[in-house]
């Protein structure tokens, strides 16, 4: 069965053959394609932000991972996956497994608490407010950031449009099994990729950050999977109960807390693994 037409399959002028490499040339014809197709682009975007935006509680399981690089500019992934469930506008319990840290993080509209589930430590802030304040408190008194944050807040199209300068649509993709919308936007310091399932629940399957401005142009890859919302999404419980003997830690050492960052110990910065 053929793929679908790539965006440059369709809006190229031709491409041209080296001796040793393949150049695509993306060539647009003129100003009304390309106006059409970040139209196209922006109404896809939009239709995803208002289907979220109308998720009272939905959950997923996730896949991420951020490139490092070392001194000598060699590339390396730090991977892991974890899972998510939230009721709007102030509920929500996340994990994240990865071979360096394994932690749980919960909100019950309150108080936020991270748990390092093999250390036995756990880090609170009181975080009165909407999820949407909560990433805000969690990434400047934690210095962290939530699974997919910007992909939780209330007005996602707002928010990830913020300082966008180039829009594109590049057609289909298929990520994990499921078809998918492809747009690809350009701001002033980054490149960001998004594919939305295509259908009737126009969700996020995949978000692919692109840092231009840093040496490597690092990414950051975030791939959702078993999204499920309203009744399907299983009933969670929103409140924390220490486990036995976990010590609770100051959040301001929480950097120094193995089992808590988001680096392996064996990694440092502007060094090498």
């Amino acid at each position: 069965m053929l793929a679908p037409p790539t965006f440059a399959q369709r809006r190229s002028a031709g491409f041209s053959a080296g001796l040793a490499t393949l150049a695509l040339v993306l060539s647009l014809s003129g100003p009304s394609p390309a106006a059409a197709d970040e139209a196209d682009a922006r109404a896809l975007l939009q239709a995803m932000a208002d289907y979220l935006a109308a998720q009272e509680r939905f959950s997923f399981s996730y896949d991420n991972s951020f490139e490092v690089v070392t001194a000598e500019q060699q590339k390396l992934q730090v991977a892991a996956s974890g899972t998510l469930v939230m009721e709007r506008p102030d509920k929500l319990r996340a994990t994240r497994h990865g071979g360096f840290a394994n932690v749980e993080m919960v909100f019950d509209g309150k108080t936020f608490t991270l748990l390092g589930k093999e250390a036995n430590l756990y880090v609170q802030t009181e975080a009165p407010g909407t999820v949407d304040q909560l990433i805000d408190t969690v990434r400047e008194r934690l210095h962290k950031a939530l699974p997919g944050a910007d992909l939780l807040m209330a007005d996602v199209y707002q928010i990830l449009m913020e300082g966008v300068v180039d829009v594109k649509d590049l057609g289909s993709g298929v990520v994990n099994g499921v078809e998918c919308d492809h747009l690809a936007f350009r701001a002033a310091e980054v490149d960001w990729q998004i594919w939305i399932r295509q259908g009737a629940e126009p969700y996020p399957c995949r978000y692919v950050i692109t840092s231009r401005t840093v040496d490597q142009a690092p990414q950051y890859t975030l791939e959702l999977r078993d999204w499920k919302a309203g009744a399907a999404v299983a009933a969670a419980d929103f409140g924390f109960a220490a486990p036995a003997g976990a010590t609770r830690v100051d959040p301001q050492d929480l950097q120094a807390m193995q089992g808590l960052g988001d680096m392996p110990s064996n990694f440092t910065l502007g060094g090498q693994q």
